[in-house]
């Protein structure tokens, strides 16, 4: 009977320990997206029903009074562009040398291959918040700050070391006989990137896009530090100037933060397919 019995009570205990598991699970993603839920709902009240009601009720109405407020009032109609005026161009700059530079380290043995690749991590690996008073006087040395260029030069520049490192070691992975049959046929160096290892890096270079551009997008440390204009700051130092002059109107606050978070979930939307494919084959070897 226990010899039969036995094998019940194992079968019971990791039942159990699988609903514990979905339970906990569950309660932190309720846990993680109540706020989020709370923020919508609370974008589409007015201020005067959350200041008489609180956050955590039902509202009376609903209006989109507060996303246009955000959008006239709120300045988010040029922080708004101003944030691609610099992601894009910061980007792109990021994924073509990193991907250049990826090519080199990949497909290449020369002396010092393994020490600039350290120096690529390295990088990656460095706190920006030390080099705040030394990139704050080399802008101002190049004449570059309080300009679109301050921002996107330090972008493409402080992001090379990761994309390099997923880039590097995902070209690896590529066999290397296609790139001997287009030497062979006479190819050029610069035609066998452009025509053959870049359109095979296209699952890794989709994730770094993602990741990229939700990095530079969200970012706010060095726009605040590299910016100083009103009309040049994107839209995550423009939250904050919102903040200052709405301090009270709550809706409109966080109408414009959900407007703000709208493109990097959109990107995300649309390149989810190649997310993680690209980042696991890119950490392969």
């Amino acid at each position: 009977m226990a010899a039969q019995t036995l094998p019940q009570t194992r079968a019971a205990g990791r039942a159990w320990s699988r609903y514990l598991v979905y339970g906990l699970v569950y309660a932190l993603t309720l846990a993680w997206i109540t706020p989020v839920l709370v923020a919508i709902l609370t974008s589409f009240r007015s201020n005067s029903d959350i200041l008489a009601r609180g956050f955590w009720t039902l509202p009376n109405s609903i209006s989109l009074q507060s996303f246009f407020n955000a959008w006239t009032r709120g300045g988010l109609s040029h922080y708004l562009p101003n944030s691609f005026i610099i992601t894009l161009p910061a980007l792109v700059g990021t994924l073509f040398l990193s991907s250049l530079a990826a090519y080199a380290l990949a497909r290449f043995n020369f002396r010092g291959n393994r020490v600039i690749f350290f120096i690529f991590v390295g990088g990656a690996l460095l706190p920006f918040q030390i080099l705040l008073l030394p990139v704050f006087r080399l802008t101002d040395w190049l004449g570059i700050y309080n300009t679109y260029w301050a921002l996107i030069v330090f972008h493409t520049s402080f992001q090379l070391g990761f994309c390099t490192f997923v880039l590097r070691n995902y070209m690896r992975t590529i066999p290397g006989e296609i790139l001997e049959a287009a030497r062979m046929d006479g190819c050029s160096e610069f035609g066998i990137y452009s025509r053959i290892m870049l359109p095979l890096t296209i699952p890794a270079l989709a994730a770094l896009a993602t990741l990229e551009f939700t990095w530079i997008f969200n970012d706010f440390q060095w726009a605040l530090v590299l910016l100083q204009a009103d009309a040049l700051k994107p839209v995550t130092t423009g939250l904050a100037s919102l903040q200052g002059q709405y301090i009270m109107d709550w809706t409109v606050i966080i109408a414009g933060s959900l407007i703000a978070t709208a493109p990097t979930v959109l990107v995300f939307i649309f390149l989810q397919r190649y997310f993680i494919a690209g980042l696991t084959l890119g950490s392969s070897k």
